[in-house]
């Protein structure tokens, strides 16, 4: 590998060892009590460094929050592969709850945590993998609605329905809400729950 290479690598090291501290302690302390000098420390170099790679702590944050849902977009994509698509819209919500399980910290990063949603709201660049992920939902509930799997409705409405309802529950549970359930118990029936709700757009 010549210097170059190994340069460019190191680069890309250090900048995802950032990324990495700085979503856990988004996460441990929140948004507004972390800053670019506590992250420093988290990794033992000076302020001065994560300089080098972000401007501020809304670039951080902004990075982490688009990886997160380049990940989660990926796992979207695998159902493509679905031919029918009500089918996949069942085992989208299944993967999303699934993505939810093994990806927490992404997860509140990317739905829950409110503060940093006022230093996205200006840079819908940034955000742009969750309006794609968003508007692929949309998609697959046309298809559905136009291959006569699901009843004619907004197709806005019916994405938002969808949604929030299995935001909502995957929020309560990730934020350790269903106590009174085992893990693979209150994931069991998030899936059930989630197929009973689509079931009532079903034709």
């Amino acid at each position: 590998m010549g210097i170059t290479e190994r340069k460019e690598r190191e680069k890309l090291e250090m900048r995802e060892m950032i990324l990495t501290e700085a979503s856990q302690m988004f996460i441990e302390e929140g948004y507004d009590k972390t800053s670019i000098r506590k992250i420093a420390d988290k990794i033992e170099y000076s302020p001065a460094t994560i300089y080098l790679y972000f401007k501020d702590k809304d670039e951080i944050f902004h990075a982490i929050h688009d990886k997160a849902f380049e990940k989660f977009f990926q796992v979207m994509e695998s159902t493509r592969n679905i031919e029918n698509p009500f089918d996949r819209l069942v085992k989208l919500s299944d993967l999303y709850i699934d993505f939810a399980y093994e990806n927490p910290e992404y997860y509140d990063l990317m739905f829950i945590m409110r503060a940093p949603m006022t230093a996205l709201q200006h840079q819908n660049d940034e955000w742009a993998c969750g309006f794609r992920a968003y508007d692929s939902l949309k998609e697959i509930i046309r298809d559905c609605m136009e291959q006569g799997y699901m009843k004619k409705m907004d197709v806005e409405l019916a994405a938002m329905a969808i949604w929030s309802f299995k935001h909502g529950m995957t929020s309560l549970s990730i934020r350790n809400r269903f106590k009174m359930y085992d893990e693979a118990t209150a994931k069991q029936l998030m899936k059930q729950s989630c197929d009973m709700m689509l079931d009532l757009f079903r034709i």
